[in-house]
């Protein structure tokens, strides 16, 4: 290894000036090929470099292999660029709009004359393997100024418009085009140098496509330019990429089972829940088994809340817009709420106002209300912490193509909850309320988290000092660290009001779910005037501490159908437990079975229906109830019931009591596993009175 070039850390290289980080890469004999290939540095400041850059300076810079989130980024974004150079192939009038990175893929906007097929899909990768497999050379290039763009770009009218906008708007779109420069990338003929394509982006890229190790295509659909409805109509097409075929095929299957799991999907299956077109978009209902799921879910984290020192309260569904000026959400979140309603307005005859009406807002948040009570009547620090909870069904308008199933809706339920505290008490209730949660999570079956901290950025919208918000924003971090919980930066993330942590879950197939939060504020209480009577008889402000332990009870259940494929553990389950008789005879002794169930408080009944056994087992299996209860002659002789599991496992001849026993025990434990036979032989021990064949040999 050369002189100048100094491995500094096991985690960075340096790059002296004027070479570039790729040369600097390979003297430190780092990986250029597979899953752990180099594929752009991280400099000082933080921002991804191309392997091409060189710095002016002796530079210290973190190597970013392709099997890193941050590396697979730049691997789907150049993996967009090759779409896009195949889209303009094969269909030379398309126009490019843009074609960003997202979560485990990417996508490419175009506008097209016609709607892309399937077997327009099928091409395009078959002529981005071309593409690929040349080893074109992605190279970065500055323009001098928009004139020379738009010249060279006169054929793109978004991209011109890209161009019209850069730096005159903080736009995601517009930083797309290249940061603090207007940039372009050339993908380069490797033999000769030859400009094959190019595209308007701030990059990076990976060097050349041949770092493009594994992509599919995955769908298209319709899109609008800069998701304005009012705009051009355009056709997307979506990708995935990774850094290997492995991590590719992963991901497919990954994705099937994601499928399966759908919870819109398992809703309609299982009669949980539906969305009438009559009552519009995001708009859900529950039918009777999806309303026991959801009763199970409140009465467990009302109950919660009480034994964490919450009171319960109650609040309106509506309000004057005056108390959403006071709490700050007109005008920071108007967009996210419903237009007002106009009401009380009189006149008379002639038409003439006689008296002004009001406008009132649907509330899209519980707090102004909890402040409201707050106020009511003076408060001692004595009081303090005093915790406010309700089910506050809340409004909010979500653009429809942003709405999606129980996930994303117009109208929902949070169980919400208020923490006024002193200055002092902040970072202890903080931690309360982490450990609150990551206890609720994990008593339904989610305990794989990390911690994601959202903060202010120089936005304009962020209301209070800079000094409230790093105080505020030190706290959370600091019970964040002590929680032992990986912690991940958002910039700029934050409410308008404070800073934020929400708890981010994996559920059972890998995929990550933002669940609860917990935001620090200071600015409701100075809006609202709040205040306490401290010790020393002065009045002082409180802090507010918003938390949401599920969220949103709908988007809750939306993530625990998912997790659990709808086969939602026992003490969740609408029907926990179904009788199925082997022929008519034996119904009665099941009824007596279930009769005990009932008494126990156990969701229980028997299937009385004129289908044979074997489609009834079909049924219930699919119904996914985790206890089936079988009874035969031999059964009903020995006073005994044969389990059957969700799985087609068995235990046969389980004396009558053992068996309402472990059923009982298991549902009030709140056991989140699905029973099984092995499972349900250790709960059932050493008992020797199992002494039946069981019905399914009968």
């Amino acid at each position: 290894m050369p002189d100048d070039v100094q491995v500094t850390s096991p985690a960075t290289i340096r790059v002296p000036a004027g070479t570039t980080a790729g040369t600097a890469l390979r003297e430190a004999e780092l990986p250029n090929k597979g899953p752990e290939a180099i594929v752009v540095v991280r400099d000082a400041g933080g921002d991804l470099r191309d392997l091409s850059w060189a710095p002016d300076a002796d530079t210290d810079v973190e190597p970013v292999a392709a099997n890193t989130e941050a590396g697979r980024s730049v691997i789907r974004h150049s993996t967009a660029h090759v779409l896009a150079q195949a889209v303009q192939e094969l269909f030379p009038e398309a126009k490019l709009g843009i074609g960003p990175p997202i979560q485990d893929g990417f996508y490419y906007d175009f506008d097209v004359a016609e709607p892309f097929t399937p077997e327009d899909i099928t091409a395009l990768e078959k002529k981005m393997k071309q593409i690929i497999k040349s080893g074109q050379r992605f190279s970065r290039r500055v323009y001098e100024s928009k004139d020379e763009a738009r010249a060279e770009l006169a054929g793109e009218p978004f991209k011109l418009e890209l161009i019209d906008d850069k730096g005159a708007a903080d736009d995601a779109e517009v930083m797309e085009v290249g940061g603090g420069e207007l940039s372009v990338y050339d993908n380069l003929n490797p033999r000769t140098g030859e400009r094959i394509w190019c595209d308007l982006c701030r990059g990076p890229h990976v060097p050349t496509t041949k770092y493009i190790a594994a992509f599919k295509l995955t769908r298209s659909s319709a899109a609008y330019w800069r998701g304005d409805q009012a705009n051009a109509g355009l056709q997307r097409v979506y990708g995935t990429a990774w850094e290997s075929s492995e991590a590719l095929d992963a991901h497919l299957e990954m994705l099937a089972e994601a499928e399966k799991r759908d919870h819109r999907k398992l809703g309609a299956e299982l009669d949980l829940f539906s969305f009438p077109d009559e009552l519009g978009s995001g708009l859900p209902v529950f039918h009777p088994k999806g309303g026991i799921v959801k009763r199970e879910m409140e009465d467990y984290v009302r109950a919660k809340h009480i034994e964490n020192g919450f009171q319960y309260v109650g609040t309106p569904h509506i309000s004057k817009e005056h108390l959403f000026h006071l709490s700050g959400h007109l005008p920071y979140y108007a967009d996210g709420m419903f237009p007002p309603i106009h009401v009380d307005e009189e006149r008379n005859e002639a038409g003439e106002i006689t008296r002004q009406g009001q406008d009132y807002y649907l509330k899209a948040m519980n707090c102004p209300m909890h402040n409201l009570i707050f106020r009511s009547r003076g408060r001692s620090y004595r009081e303090l912490p005093l915790r406010l909870f309700e089910f506050g069904h809340v409004y909010r308008y979500e653009k429809s193509g942003v709405v999606h199933g129980l996930t994303r809706v117009r109208g929902f339920a949070q169980d919400d909850s208020h923490s006024y505290v002193t200055p002092e008490q902040a970072k202890d209730e903080i931690k309360h309320l982490l450990d609150f949660i990551l206890g609720l999570l994990r008593d339904f079956g989610l305990d794989e988290f990390y911690l994601e901290l959202s903060t202010r950025d120089d936005s304009p919208k962020f209301i209070g000092s800079a000094e409230q918000w790093a105080a505020a924003t030190a706290i959370l971090e600091e019970v964040c660290v002590e929680s032992g919980l990986d912690l991940v930066p958002d910039p700029g993330g934050a409410a308008y009001y404070g800073p934020k942590v929400s708890v981010q879950a994996k559920d059972a197939i890998g995929r990550t779910w933002q669940m609860s939060t917990i935001q620090y504020d200071f600015n409701q209480p100075a809006g609202f005037d709040l205040e306490y009577t401290a010790a020393d008889g002065t009045k002082q402000q409180p802090v507010m501490i918003h938390s949401a332990k599920f969220g949103s009870i709908e988007r809750f259940f939306g993530v625990l159908t998912e997790h659990y494929a709808g086969a939602f553990p026992a003490w969740l389950a609408p029907v926990q437990v179904v009788g199925i008789p082997v022929a008519e005879a034996f119904e009665g002794h099941l009824f007596d079975v279930v009769a005990d169930l009932l008494a126990a408080g156990v969701r229980a009944e028997v299937d009385a229906s004129d289908d044979r056994m074997q489609k009834k087992i079909r049924n219930h299996t699919t119904g996914k109830v985790p206890f089936m209860l079988l009874a035969g002659e031999r059964d009903v002789e020995a006073g005994a019931v044969s389990f059957r599991f969700r799985d087609g496992t068995q235990v046969n001849g389980v004396p009558v009591a053992d068996a309402v026993s472990v059923i009982v025990e298991w549902v009030r434990s709140r056991r989140n596993e699905s029973p099984t036979k092995e499972l349900v032989e250790a709960a059932l021990g050493e008992v020797e009175t199992v002494v039946v064949a069981g019905a399914l040999d009968e």
